[in-house]
């Protein structure tokens, strides 16, 4: 499918990105980032960069490729659908699931589940992540939106974007943490040492990540947090706990092997999402509780048990 646009007079100076999603709303800003980058957006016949001013007179085309039969099969895996309405669903995931297919595991993992569960799922980002507008690593547990047609996931994703999206989370950390709340804002982006590890830089290098932290519960050498995320970068909160000095309890890449706790996974459950429902704006809040596993490890901390049985 192909559109194109001239700029008018009222829209000149507007960034090119700013200016296709006015005019093909049904489309998100990350989709059009990587419609430019494969040079699938053009102004006047040209490559240019997303925020490229446009002129009056010049013509936009935009090239969008039609939507590609699913090859991704329906598993029936059991699912916590804690909400559903028309536009989306809020699923419970529980640790270990993988959230969308990856080259070499095409099976077992919640995009599986939701085609088998779900009648419809948006398409914007594509076979393999259909209805997914946000991620929860493979071992963090807890609540995620998932869209159901293209109009809601742009909405949600612009929620996200403009931090009218709430996500809380609450993990158990190592060490004490002094300080009752704060925030960690910092640059981030790939580590330099292991390209599969994220890292935090000086502001201004990388992207912003942002995240509040509140304390719940002191235990001594262990401390439960809620994080509060204000940006959505990968690894976010288990960077940024390993950042300030306490990584997230039994998180295996940026934290350290725990012989008091064993777990499969970094104690890490996003237990709180409030956002507006896409089609009415009703602001929709869901609080799910800690799974059995932290619940256990929170009783023993409570009981001054710290090793086990």
């Amino acid at each position: 499918m192909k559109k194109e646009f001239i700029v008018q007079l009222q829209d000149a100076g507007k960034r090119l990105d700013t200016f296709v999603l006015e005019n093909i709303p049904d489309i998100s800003r990350s989709h059009i980032k990587n419609l430019i980058v494969e040079e699938k957006i053009t102004l006047n016949c040209k490559t240019v960069k997303a925020g490229q001013a446009i002129k009056c007179g010049q013509r936009v085309c935009v090239e969008i490729d039609e939507p590609k039969q699913l090859e991704i099969q329906p598993e029936n895996i059991a699912l916590d659908i804690v909400y559903e309405d028309s536009d989306l669903a809020v699923i419970n995931k529980p640790q270990g699931l993988v959230v969308h297919p990856a080259n070499g595991n095409e099976k077992g993992t919640l995009v599986n589940a939701l085609l088998f569960h779900l009648k419809n799922l948006s398409g914007i980002n594509g076979v393999v992540r259909p209805g997914i507008v946000h991620r929860l690593d493979k071992n963090t547990s807890g609540l995620l939106v998932v869209a159901k047609n293209d109009t809601a996931h742009v909405n949600l994703a612009k929620q996200i974007e403009t931090k009218t999206c709430h996500r809380y989370y609450k993990a158990l950390c190592v060490g004490n943490i002094t300080d009752d709340e704060g925030i960690i804002k910092t640059g981030f982006g790939r580590s330099l040492k292991d390209r599969k590890q994220m890292a935090v830089f000086p502001l201004g290098e990388g992207k912003v990540a942002e995240t509040h932290f509140k304390v719940l519960e002191r235990f001594g050498n262990y401390t439960l947090v809620e994080f509060v995320l204000q940006t959505g970068r990968t690894h976010q909160i288990r960077v940024h706990a390993k950042h300030i000095g306490h990584s997230v309890l039994c998180d295996d890449v940026y934290g350290v092997a725990s012989k008091t706790f064993k777990n499969n996974g970094q104690y890490l459950h996003a237990y709180k999402l409030e956002f507006a429902q896409p089609s009415s704006g009703q602001n929709l809040c869901f609080e799910v509780s800690l799974p059995d596993y932290f619940e256990k490890a929170l009783n023993k901390l409570r009981n001054g048990v710290v090793y086990e049985n």
